[in-house]
């Protein structure tokens, strides 16, 4: 099995890499959040799953380990496989989807491309007692911090999306302003999200 692939970059796209490892290149899917974090660098390393079946040996990397861990728990849920838990990690980032799950949040789950209210509760059903005991929230940088200001991001969002802006993007600008200001009151979240979205 392959733990990980390290080399330089040959080629990168929001939704793979390939990565150059002593002359092989080695085609890896990857999340957004990947692509963000390893965008700019010639080399770098990249934690593997890989999904192995009758049709397809296909590659799946991950800039750190905790993602890779949400990424096999999401595949443990019935109905999803590695493209949708691929597009879910793209459309939130490790610490948002922890506290998705944690606080069952099934309506910014489901504004995922392909991801119903159905689907959405299974994952949160199935997930949040396995999230609690693998130490995956524990773990994530700002979760605390994010459940300390719920109240705040619960209300900012609100009044955002009675404003007309998309959920998914405004709870991303919100979460954001509550890392960099984690006092701030919710009209100025408010403020300072409507100049950022």
């Amino acid at each position: 099995m392959i733990e990980y692939v390290r080399g330089g970059i040959a080629e990168l796209s929001p939704a793979t890499a390939v990565i150059d490892c002593n002359g092989v290149g080695y085609a890896v899917n990857i999340s957004l959040n990947t692509y963000a974090a390893i965008q700019g660098k010639k080399e770098c390393k990249l934690y593997i799953y890989e999904a192995i079946r009758e049709d397809a040996y296909v590659l799946y990397g991950f800039a750190d380990k905790q993602e890779r861990e949400l990424f096999l728990l999401l595949i443990s849920v019935s109905g999803i496989g590695g493209n949708t838990a691929r597009m879910i990690l793209s459309a939130l980032s490790p610490a948002e989807l922890t506290n998705v799950i944690s606080t069952e949040n099934a309506n910014l789950l489901k504004t995922v491309k392909g991801i119903g209210l159905k689907t959405a509760q299974r994952v949160i059903v199935d997930l949040k007692d396995k999230i609690k005991t693998s130490g995956i929230a524990a773990g994530t940088a700002g979760t605390a911090l994010v459940a300390a200001n719920s109240q705040v991001q619960e209300e900012a969002i609100a009044a955002l999306t009675m404003l007309g802006f998309v959920q998914a993007p405004s709870q991303k600008v919100v979460l954001s302003i509550l890392k960099e200001e984690p006092d701030a009151a919710v009209e100025q979240v408010i403020k300072l999200a409507l100049k950022r979205l």
